[in-house]
C-alpha cells in the first residue's frame, strides 16, 4: 500500500534486504508488483553495475532501488518512503571499519526527509517491539500468512542418550524417510561449516588452534585445509600430532560438509544440495541452488542460515533444526533472541504452499523455559518474556549502553589505555552512567590483536550521549 503510494506521487522507494541472496527473489517479486524502474545496489555487483545504479538513484531515474545495508546512503532526490525487510537481521550491522546499523540510520534518514519508514519481520528486535509497545512506532499486524499457507506445526525432540546418525535422531530419520516417500522436500538446518569443528590427538589432547585466534581451526576436508572462521588463516590438513608426533587424530563434531557426505550414506536414492558459504562461492553458484531447489530437483537441502532467510521452497513440508542449543547459553545476552529468531525464521521455510508444514528441533535442553515458550505459544510470547527478563536486569531496550574497545598486540596496552580511560571519565560516571569494566573481550586475541572493553551504560539515552560527549575528547 505504501509503495504504490509513494510511486503513484511519482517518489522514489528504498528496499533494503538483508543479504545479497535475496535480492534476485525480491527483484523478481518487485518486477511483477510494479511497473517502474528498479536498480539494485550491492557489493556483490561488478564495480560498473555498482555505479550505474548508483547513479541513476542519485539522478531519479531508479524509481525503486533494492540492495542490502550501504544503500542506505544512497543519495535519493525524491525519497518517499524506506523499507528495511526483516529489519532485525544482524546482517544490518557493519561491525568493522565504519560502524552503523542501516536498520537505525534508514529511521533517522526517514525523520530527516521526512518519509514514511516500514521495518518489516516476522520476529522483530526487542529494540523495536519496544518502540511499538510504547507508541514510539506504529505497529501493523499480519496475522495470517500468505495464500493458503498454514503455520507449521512445531515439535522438541530431546537427543540427549540418543544414538544420532549424520546429526539425525532416529524419530527424525524416520519422519525424513516418509515425506521422501511422499515426493515432498526436506530441509536440515546446521549453522556449522566445514566438516568438524575441532581436530584433536586421541593420545594427548592437543587440539588445532588458530595461532592469531583464541579459536580452534575448522577442518574443511573436501579441500585438506585447516581454516579459521575468525581471521581467514589457513594451513594444510595435517597427518601427525604436533605435540606428540602421534597419528591418531580425530575430528569431533559436525559440520555441514560432513552431514552431506554422511546423509548421501544414508539416503542415496536421494539427491542433496548444500548451500553455504563454502558451496556458493562461485559467482551464481547460489541462485543456480536456489532455483533448482524450488523446481524441486533436490530430496534435502541442508544449509546454514543463508538457507533459512526468507526462501521459498513450496514443496518443503519437513524442517529439521539439528542444533541451536548454543543460543541459549552464550555469553552475548542477545543471544537467546538471536537463537529465537533464526528458528522461527528457519520454520517459517516449512509449509509455505498448499502442503501442511512441520518443524522439529533436537535439542539436548527441552526443559529450558524460554525455548518452551517459543515452541510452545510462539515468537510473542518468547518476546514478552524476554523483555520482562531484560527490564528486570536493566539491560537494552530499558538502558542504554556504549562500548569502548581497545586493540593492540600486547593485552597489558589494551588494558592500560581502557584504565586510564575509565580514570578520564567524568564525574557523572559514578552517577547515572555506570562504567563497567575494563575486561578482556569475549574473544581476547583475534587476527593476532588482543581486544579488551569498557562498557558505559545509563538508564536514560540523553545521560549517555551527554557524557559521550564530554569523555571522548578526553579518549583522544
Amino acid at each position: 500500500m505504501y509503495k504504490s503510494q509513494a510511486l503513484a506521487r511519482r517518489l522514489q522507494v528504498l528496499v533494503l534486504g538483508p543479504e545479497i541472496g535475496l535480492t534476485p527473489q525480491l527483484y523478481r517479486r518487485l518486477q511483477r508488483r510494479i511497473d517502474a524502474p528498479l536498480a539494485v545496489l550491492h557489493s556483490g555487483l561488478a564495480e560498473g553495475e555498482r555505479a550505474t545504479a548508483w547513479l541513476r538513484a542519485r539522478d531519479g531515474q531508479a524509481a525503486v532501488l533494492l540492495g542490502t545495508r550501504s544503500a542506505v546512503f544512497t543519495p535519493l532526490p525524491r525519497l518517499g518512503l524506506i523499507l528495511v525487510d526483516e529489519e532485525h537481521d544482524l546482517s544490518f550491522k557493519q561491525q568493522d571499519g565504519f560502524r552503523y546499523s542501516a536498520r537505525d540510520v534508514a529511521v533517522r534518514r526517514a525523520q530527516q526527509q521526512p518519509c514514511p519508514v516500514v521495518l518489516g519481520t516476522a520476529t522483530p528486535s526487542l529494540e523495536t517491539l519496544h518502540n511499538a509497545r510504547s507508541g514510539r512506532y506504529g505497529w501493523l499486524h499480519l496475522r495470517e500468512r500468505a495464500g493458503s499457507a498454514r503455520p507449521p506445526r512445531l515439535d522438541l525432540i530431546d537427543i540427549r542418550s540418543q544414538p544420532l546418525r549424520a546429526g539425525l535422531s532416529p524419530v527424525l530419520a524416520r519422519m525424513m524417510e516418509e515425506q521422501l516417500a511422499a515426493a515432498n522436500q526436506v530441509l536440515l538446518f546446521l549453522n556449522r561449516r566445514g566438516y568438524a569443528p575441532v581436530l584433536i590427538c586421541h593420545d594427548c589432547g592437543w587440539v588445532a588452534e588458530c595461532p592469531h585466534c583464541d579459536a580452534r581451526l575448522t577442518v574443511h576436508q573436501s579441500v585438506s585445509r585447516l581454516c579459521c572462521h575468525h581471521c581467514g588463516y589457513q594451513r594444510g590438513l595435517i597427518s601427525a600430532c604436533a605435540a606428540c608426533g602421534g597419528a591418531d587424530l580425530r575430528r569431533l563434531g559436525q559440520g555441514t560438509e560432513r552431514l552431506e557426505a554422511e546423509l548421501s550414506e544414508l539416503f542415496p536414492a536421494v539427491s542433496l544440495a548444500r548451500i553455504d558459504r563454502d558451496s556458493t562461492r562461485r559467482k551464481g553458484e547460489m541462485e543456480r541452488l536456489l532455483n533448482a531447489a524450488r523446481q524441486g530437483a533436490h530430496g534435502i537441502l541442508l544449509g546454514t542460515q543463508m538457507l533459512a532467510k526468507g526462501h521459498h521452497f513450496p514443496d518443503v513440508t519437513l524442517v529439521g533444526i539439528l542444533d541451536l542449543d548454543q543460543g541459549l547459553y552464550g555469553t552475548d545476552y542477545r543471544a537467546p533472541e538471536r537463537m529465537a529468531q533464526l528458528l522461527v525464521q528457519v520454520a517459517g521455510r516449512a509449509g509455505r504452499a498448499e502442503k501442511a508444514g512441520r518443524v522439529v528441533v533436537q535439542t539436548r535442553h527441552p526443559d529450558h523455559p524460554l525455548l518452551l515458550t517459543l515452541i510452545r505459544q510462539g515468537y510473542a510470547a518468547f518476546a514478552e518474556e524476554a523483555l520482562r527478563e531484560r527490564a528486570s536486569a536493566s539491560l537494552p531496550p530499558f538502558s542504554y549502553q556504549a562500548l569502548l574497545r581497545a586493540e593492540a598486540s600486547q593485552p597489558e596496552l589494551a588494558h592500560r589505555f581502557l584504565q586510564e580511560a575509565y580514570a578520564a571519565a567524568p564525574l557523572q560516571a559514578h552517577g547515572e552512567v555506570e562504567l563497567w569494566g575494563p575486561v578482556p573481550a569475549p574473544m581476547e586475541r583475534r587476527a593476532g590483536r588482543f581486544r579488551a572493553q569498557l562498557l558505559a551504560q545509563a538508564p536514560r539515552r540523553r545521560a549517555l550521549q551527554t557524557f559521550l560527549a564530554q569523555w571522548v575528547p578526553e579518549l583522544y
